[in-house]
Parts: structure tokens; C-alpha cells; sequence
């Protein structure tokens, strides 16, 4: 697992069960192009996963 610090982790987001916010991820595992976040909601004990995939950057060569 990468961190990155947890001033980049998301906050608050709702349960997917009974939509009461979740202050931060339970974990987090981070691959190229994708980071995976446990969420646990200790309101309903419910647990998901979502998954936030980043956008493939195309670098140009500089022209010498």
C-alpha cells in the first residue's frame, strides 16, 4: 500500500447503505492508474469498496 498522506485521502463520504458520512477511508491500495478504498460505516456496520481510476496521461517529447 502507497500513501501519499492523509491530507489526499477523500472525507466524508456517505455509506452506500444508509448514507450517513464516513470520515475516511478504512484503507487505502494503490496501483498505476487506480487507487481501491475500503470504506466502513460504523453507523450500520456496512462495508464497500470504491475504486477511483485516474486518467492515462500521454506525455509529448520536447522538441530539442
Amino acid at each position: 500500500m502507497t500513501r501519499s498522506g492523509l491530507s489526499n485521502l477523500p472525507r466524508q463520504n456517505p455509506c452506500a447503505q444508509c448514507g450517513k458520512p464516513i470520515a475516511m477511508p478504512e484503507w487505502v491500495e494503490s496501483s498505476e492508474g487506480r487507487t481501491c478504498y475500503l470504506w466502513h460505516c460504523w453507523a450500520c456496520d456496512y462495508r464497500f469498496e470504491a475504486i477511483a481510476f485516474e486518467a492515462e496521461v500521454v506525455r509529448q517529447p520536447i522538441a530539442a
